[in-house]
């Protein structure tokens, strides 16, 4: 990648690692299923009305809409509305290369080599590390679990985009706006029937700068520049190059959730995110690895 890119990578990865303690913040003053129905209708609206369409079957715009957006952050707003601290669901998220590959395997049929199978042993060995060894009143079992749901969500989701990569001709931001279209009804129903309209009402009435701006950066700066940006640059360069970036998200996640919540980590935690993200290296690098030593035994 060129320079310029570099740095446009360098800025998605800081907004999407910074994008966790900004969630936080949000949920001061916002129940999870508002935040969500906020968020996507910024998403939308007014985007909506500048890009066209995709060109692709409803059914697959809704499918998309359903896990990428809906599943996957209900659940995650949930999960860190219940107590799941902002760095550590920053790092559980990514568990969602692992979900892929289940999915891949059962839906698709897609064969498991060495890699991928070392990969979801030794980052479930480290997710299993840090559910069983955190404190209580450090990370709730539900908020855990439900950051684990939202990783199968995304990872459903990528199972869809996959089967929309297939359609061709699908522009992602088009995509990502229209799609945005489906969470804000849902979403507000969920918080109508989980949140009331008391606390629906009383939250909007009360709403600061602190939620005003976590939205605004959460629709702005997360999804329509995040994954505008990231649509530019796998269009320009191969997935290998651009897709192992995401790994960095985690890091940034927890420097600044201890940065600026001021959350800290014990031994015991740091050995379990070791293990995950040497289980996701694992994923992202090992069938590169295979297949270039197959290729120098090949021309011995």
């Amino acid at each position: 990648m060129s320079l310029k890119h570099w740095g446009l990578a360098l800025l998605i990865v800081l907004g999407w690692g910074v994008n966790f303690v900004v969630i936080r913040f949000g949920l001061d003053e916002l129940p999870p299923m508002l935040l969500g129905a906020l968020r996507f209708a910024l998403v939308a609206f007014p985007a909506a009305l500048f890009v066209k369409p995709p060109k692709l079957p409803l059914k697959w715009l809704l499918a998309y809409g359903a896990t990428i957006s809906l599943g996957q952050f209900a659940l995650l707003f949930s999960a860190m509305y219940l107590g799941m601290p902002a760095g550590l669901a920053s790092l559980v998220l990514q568990s969602q290369m692992l979900f892929t590959m289940i999915f891949a395997l059962v839906l698709l049929g897609e064969r498991w080599h060495l890699p991928q199978l070392l990969s979801l042993m030794v980052a479930s060995s480290g997710l299993t590390l840090l559910a069983t060894k955190t404190p209580a009143d450090e990370m709730t079992l539900a908020g855990f679990l439900l950051t684990i749901a939202a990783a199968a969500s995304w990872g459903l989701g990528n199972i869809v985009n996959r089967r929309i990569g297939q359609l061709g001709g699908v522009n992602l931001m088009s995509l990502v706006v229209w799609g945005a279209l489906v969470p804000p009804i849902p979403f507000l129903l969920l918080s109508l029937w989980l949140e009331g309209p008391e606390l629906i009402l009383s939250s909007l009435d009360q709403m600061g700068l602190k939620s005003v701006g976590s939205l605004l950066y959460l629709a702005m700066v997360a999804t329509l520049f995040g994954y505008g940006s990231w649509a530019f640059l796998m269009r320009h360069y191969p997935a290998s190059t651009v897709a192992p970036l995401t790994l960095v998200v985690p890091v940034v996640g927890l420097v600044t959730a201890w940065l600026i919540l001021d959350e800290g980590l014990s031994l015991i935690q740091l050995a379990g995110i070791a293990l995950i993200l040497f289980g996701l290296m694992i994923n992202v690098f090992g069938d590169r690895l295979r297949l270039r030593r197959r290729l120098k035994a090949e021309s011995i």
